[in-house]
């Protein structure tokens, strides 16, 4: 017996989460960790056409997606909701910057740490 949903009948006030869609945050919270569609949807375990259509508010999220998304950004599911603001302090990394770490925290754990200890040299060598 397959039983469909009914339409809420409830009367609820609109809720105000400003001007970006949920669609429009996944996209922003995507590009700014510098990950194409293709890979977000690796990732998360899904086919690159559904990220496009999250992205352009043609599907709704569901609690599994939204999990799914929150995991891959690092964030809270508030935030994918937009119910809260990701803590960045207002800086967000170029996409450059972004894609290459990510390619670092692919790495072995050995070469991380001997790449970031280049990076370490570089930037005191820099500062001086």
């Amino acid at each position: 017996m397959n039983i469909m949903p009914r339409k809420s009948t409830l009367n609820l006030p609109p809720l105000n989460l400003g001007k970006e869609t949920v669609g429009k945050r996944l996209a922003r919270l995507r590009k700014e960790r510098g990950l194409t569609q293709v890979e977000l949807a690796e990732e998360i375990g899904i086919v690159q056409a559904l990220v496009s259509a999250y992205e352009l508010d043609r599907l709704r999220l569901n609690a599994d997606m939204v999990s799914r998304f929150a995991l891959a950004f690092r964030v809270s599911a508030d935030v994918i909701l937009g119910l809260k603001k990701p803590k960045n302090n207002g800086h967000n990394p170029s996409l450059k910057v972004a894609r290459r770490m990510k390619r670092i925290d692919d790495l072995p754990r050995e070469q991380q740490r001997t790449l970031l200890n280049t990076i370490d040299a570089f930037l005191k060598g820099v500062e001086k």
